[in-house]
């Protein structure tokens, strides 16, 4: 099958050097989750921010990060977003600006909120897309997206009705996922980073500053700095 590869101008970095950064290191993966791999992968401005307070993010960074975000995709089994996400930016989530296979489409929508018209829903690749929500999901809804041909996970519950991410991915890797692309939203990033399920982060820089906007990671419940988060390589 012959590919579509947008170009996109101004890339410096080789995309073979890309494609090394982007490898998931899946033998390094939690065997407490079935050595699911997961890494969390966004772009921010020096004040870490991912959007503006209007909610603009195109673009953050620069083209080598889009490439570079475009080569995660191609190297994990699957790349997933919070239904938020798909709400404001109506992602394709697919592998476009590199040559490489587009990994399957996790949604995580806790009551189906899901846009119908979604473009992972509408693109020609709705089997490769999975929803996660939980058992308080309206019922006709998880019939609908099934009837479209998504694949519809009900996932255990926080206490405040979001999906339990750490059940969720469980069920991917029982599903055969091996390696699992978070990118965003900030909700997202935040509740990975909470749930403790990131095995790698993979963040790009840009030297911007917008002052308010939308913070890329937001309450870990951290008042100590000697208990903040520590990063290794």
């Amino acid at each position: 099958m012959q590919q579509h590869v947008e170009a996109l101008e101004g890339s410096g970095w080789p995309v073979e050097r890309l494609r090394a950064l982007a490898r998931p290191r899946v033998e390094e993966g939690s065997t407490g989750r079935d050595r699911l791999f997961v890494t969390v992968s966004y772009a921010q401005t020096l004040d870490g921010r991912i959007a503006t307070r209007t909610g603009d993010s195109r673009w953050v960074s620069c083209p080598d990060s889009l490439i570079f975000a475009h080569c995660l995709r191609a190297e994990h089994d699957a790349v997933l977003v919070g239904v938020g996400t798909v709400v404001a930016d109506d992602p394709r989530l697919t592998t476009r600006l590199v040559p490489g296979p587009s990994p399957r489409r996790v949604v995580v929508d806790s009551r189906l909120r899901l846009p119908l018209e979604a473009a992972v829903l509408r693109d020609g690749a709705t089997r490769a897309t999975v929803v996660v929500a939980t058992h308080v999901a309206p019922a006709d809804r998880v019939d609908h997206l099934r009837a479209l041909g998504a694949t519809v996970l009900l996932a255990e519950a926080e206490a405040d009705g979001r999906v339990k991410l750490g059940d969720a991915l469980r069920m991917l890797a029982r599903d055969g996922v091996r390696s699992l692309l978070i990118e965003g939203g900030s909700g997202m990033i935040t509740a990975a980073l909470r749930a403790g399920v990131v095995d790698r982060l993979a963040v790009c820089v840009a030297p911007k500053l917008v002052g308010s906007g939308i913070e890329a990671v937001g309450n870990l419940d951290i008042t100590r700095m000697g208990d903040a988060l520590r990063l290794s390589d």
